[in-house]
């Protein structure tokens, strides 16, 4: 059973391959990436299941030894995010099926978005299961090169731009990554993180406190940590809906995921733990600067997403079982309310053909439901009680208050303060787009759409005067949000599995032996 490890990353790939052989049929690919991404989530289920009953599912690819070859492994961590990135996969996957054509123009083949969102999808999935810093390198690759022909869809001047700032800082990260793992290899003899916590012990301290603020740089440019944060809000908001979406989702959280896997297995995370509290304070503090100053939904929802980071890099700082516990926590809480805050703002941008702020207004009156679906994630993205946002924030303001230290009080009062900075630029948005009267309301029947009128339409067709929302892409939208307040309900089991996840995070002896076995 342990070989179901292989599957989220070759079922994508293997996806990826048949979907260009039906290059020329739309309906093929849709049914080969709905398919293959629904077995994936079976899949991490099963995984999730046995990682938290049977202890770390650990496979060598190809049966070679462990010190060469490539090990994949699935622990309550790794197979929890797995889990919940492909159902948010999925999700985001069948809203472009909604959205269709009308986002990336005529022009464009579909053959080139399915095929590479499968290619996505596998390298989040290595990333999550890969158990040495050289394949999760290569899972970084796949992921990025994806994203850099997601992010470009379309070739207007907007999407090049912002996706030649992508690919600059991507490739700037991957060299130094690069460079690190040549480092790690050079002064331990092995790039495993099975092995290398042994290996580094035998090292020189401050030869040690390179390498990991080398590994921890690399994964702070990923995850849009400040000051290495000032690439993403001008790079994700130019994307089409469902690439925003879910670059917004994952892709910064594969950076923590990696940050968390490196902090507790392979050095000790006391050692920094000053830098990192730092980091997040300021991280939570200008990220959220910077949404309440927005005047446009998307970018607005960019700062935000590098405001939050700086929750989970806290629990991270505070190198504790409940820190760690509630940053999982609030991952898999922020995963979902922000895709499908992401997903809202592209509705809106369906709808009315902009998200500025200053040309919008009156959508409640139309679309109530596009006021309801914006408004319940943006309350659990601010942390307003019952929803799971307001839980995990309390588990780590809770978790920041058992040091007793100055510095980490200093951090809960900045998730505090986030918080409510949060609540005021989501309530912005939402009564400046839904209850503010629009300063220029297009004439009624009029439909304001990029794109939505086909050759030989006029603009008195039912489909351009229609005011509903499309109900390809309303509900993914809906089941997203539906996704993200069901985690309130599930908030107990969840807590176990990420306490239990924690626990065996710094206890690092689960991990070892499910890779180099009980004898090593």
């Amino acid at each position: 059973m342990t070989q179901l490890v292989l599957l989220p990353v070759i079922l994508p790939l293997l996806g990826a391959g048949l979907c260009l052989a039906f290059g020329r049929s739309a309906r093929a690919q849709r049914i080969i990436s709905i398919a293959v991404l629904v077995a994936v989530v079976a899949v991490a289920a099963v995984l999730l299941w046995r990682a938290d009953t049977q202890g770390p599912q650990a496979v060598n690819v190809g049966g070679w030894p462990v010190e060469i070859g490539i090990s994949l492994v699935a622990d309550r961590l790794s197979a929890l995010l797995l889990l919940v990135s492909t159902l948010v996969t999925l999700t985001v996957l069948l809203y472009s099926f909604g959205q269709g054509i009308v986002e990336f123009g005529r022009d464009t083949p579909l053959s080139v978005f399915y095929p590479t969102f499968l290619v996505l999808s596998a390298g989040v999935s290595s990333a999550f299961l890969s158990a040495d810093l050289f394949n999760l390198f290569v899972a970084f690759e796949v992921l990025l090169v994806a994203s850099y022909v997601l992010i470009t869809l379309g070739g207007t001047e907007a999407r090049v731009r912002a996706g030649t700032i992508y690919v600059i800082v991507g490739l700037i990260s991957s060299a130094l990554f690069l460079i690190t793992i040549a480092c790690v290899y050079a002064a331990a003899g092995t790039v495993n993180l099975a092995e290398l916590p042994e290996r580094l012990a035998d090292l020189p301290e401050p030869t040690r406190l390179v390498l990991q603020l080398m590994l921890l740089v690399t994964f702070a440019i990923k995850a849009a940590i400040f000051p290495l944060s000032a690439w993403l809000p001008d790079s994700y908001p130019t994307a089409p809906a469902p690439v925003t979406a879910v670059f917004a989702g994952l892709l910064t959280k594969v950076g923590v995921y990696a940050i968390i896997r490196t902090q507790t297995l392979v050095f000790d995370g006391d050692a920094l733990r000053t830098l990192l509290l730092v980091a997040a304070v300021l991280t939570m503090v200008v990220g959220i600067l910077g949404a309440v100053a927005q005047s446009d939904i998307k970018r607005m929802l960019s700062f935000t997403l590098v405001s939050h980071i700086g929750y989970m890099l806290f629990g991270v700082a505070l190198g504790t079982e409940a820190g760690y516990s509630g940053a999982i926590f609030y991952v898999v809480h922020h995963i979902t309310a922000q895709t499908a805050l992401f997903l809202v703002a592209g509705l809106i941008e369906y709808r009315t053909g902009t998200t500025q702020l200053d040309r919008l207004g009156g959508l409640a009156r139309g679309t109530p439901v596009l006021a309801v679906l914006f408004l319940v994630p943006a309350l659990n993205l601010a942390g307003i009680p019952p929803f799971s946002g307001f839980l995990g924030k309390l588990a780590l303001i809770q978790a920041g208050s058992m040091p007793g230290d100055a510095l980490a009080y200093v951090a809960v009062g900045a998730a505090v303060a986030s918080s409510l900075l949060t609540l005021y630029a989501v309530a912005k948005a939402w009564n400046r787009a839904f209850w503010q009267p629009a300063e220029d309301e297009a004439p009624e029947g009029h439909d304001r759409r990029p794109g939505s009128m086909h050759e030989g339409q006029t603009s008195s067709s039912p489909e351009i005067s229609s005011l509903r929302l499309p109900r390809g892409m309303a509900l993914p939208t809906l089941a997203l949000v539906g996704l993200s307040v069901g985690i309130t309900f599930v908030a107990g089991p969840l807590l176990g599995i990420t306490d239990r996840a924690a626990t065996d995070l710094l206890e690092r002896t689960p991990y070892i032996e499910a890779v180099l076995g009980e004898d090593r």
